[in-house]
């Protein structure tokens, strides 16, 4: 958490807590090494199959709690592919109920004491991201073939800004899968280093209690946004798909 050098004072390392590392070992990392990554992902894997498969296994009228988890994210989910893309979206589903658990679970998984925040790294977000990219994009040529570029052609603007319009359409569009996973990434790393300052500060006896104030009310802000960034990457996504389905929409 903190250490006190031979001069005197405190050194904090916050980032420590995301560095790769291997399971077995202390050798490099090579892409093919089971690290902390693998196994949380792993770990992230398995608690999503436990809770969607084995608590609706025996589903019941009247549902017990992880049946009640469960059918409340199938709601929330279908709801909002619904409300975003409209029926021709609910095809879909299966994928985007997929990208929502896996990054809701994995980021709840993050906040518990000795584990490893998997969707703080840029390398897990950004498969995410261009997943959901190249996946939207097939699709849009699949469904519309060429007049999947209309997208780009602001029919409304005037003519003489149409060309304009379209060079910042194109670049907003491949951007997408930067912005898409640094939000992510982003705001889940900056949250577990504001914890982890705050938790070296408790060392000092002086604000040890100010300290165990700011850590829990960071962390209560931190399940907030472990919910509210696995919906806005999920939202982003139903969005891009509607893009997709309606191109002239």
């Amino acid at each position: 958490m903190a250490t006190e050098p031979s001069e005197g004072g405190l050194v904090f390392h916050p980032m420590d807590q995301f560095i790769v590392s291997p399971l077995f070992g202390d050798g490099a990392v090579s892409w093919y090494t089971p690290t902390n990554v693998t196994l949380w992902l792993a770990i992230t894997v398995g608690v999503i199959a436990l809770l969607l498969v084995r608590s609706t296994k025996e589903a019941r009228v009247v549902p017990g709690k992880a049946q009640s988890i469960a059918e409340l994210a199938y709601g929330f989910v279908y709801k909002m592919i619904v409300d975003v893309t409209g029926k021709d979206g609910i095809k879909y589903f299966p994928y985007i109920m997929t990208l929502f658990m896996f990054i809701v679970v994995a980021n709840f998984l993050g906040l518990l004491p000795m584990s490893f925040t998997t969707t703080s790294h840029i390398a897990v977000t950004a498969v995410l991201a261009v997943a959901v990219f190249v996946t939207v994009t097939v699709l849009g040529f699949v469904l519309n073939g060429v007049s999947f570029l209309g997208m780009f052609w602001v029919q409304s603007a005037p003519l003489p800004l149409r060309p304009i319009l379209a060079l910042i359409e194109v670049i907003s569009y491949f951007v997408r899968p930067v912005s898409h996973s640094i939000r992510l990434a982003g705001n889940m790393m900056a949250g577990h280093a504001v914890i982890k300052v705050f938790a070296g500060f408790a060392a000092i006896a002086a604000i040890s209690p100010l300290s165990i104030v700011a850590i829990t009310a960071m962390y209560g802000l931190e399940i907030l946004v472990c919910f509210i960034q696995a919906y806005v990457f999920t939202i982003l996504t139903c969005v891009y798909l509607r893009d997709a389905l309606h191109p002239h929409h």
